[in-house]
């Protein structure tokens, strides 16, 4: 399943990613910090989706209240709760 969001907070502009059989796939954020971002993308890449949002919610950048990885979290969240 294929899933877009837009981030609140953070440079980032969109966010795209599957979840194919409760694991993270195709991770793309459009702006924000290139490199910082592929990283966060290559990391998370075929983690279980509950592991992720664990990881990553809460986290912050500089003195922001969120961050690219805790958008990522907060995503997926969303995600998970629309097909429930």
């Amino acid at each position: 399943m294929h899933f877009s969001y837009q981030p609140k907070g953070v440079c980032s502009r969109s966010l795209a990613f599957d979840i194919e059989d409760g694991k993270v796939k195709n991770i793309q954020f459009m702006g924000g910090c290139d490199g910082n971002l592929k990283g966060l993308s290559a990391l998370a890449e075929g983690m279980a989706v509950e592991d992720a949002m664990q990881r990553l919610r809460g986290i912050t950048c500089g003195t922001k209240k969120t961050s690219c990885p805790d958008q990522l979290a907060t995503a997926l969240q969303q995600c998970m709760q629309s097909n429930t």
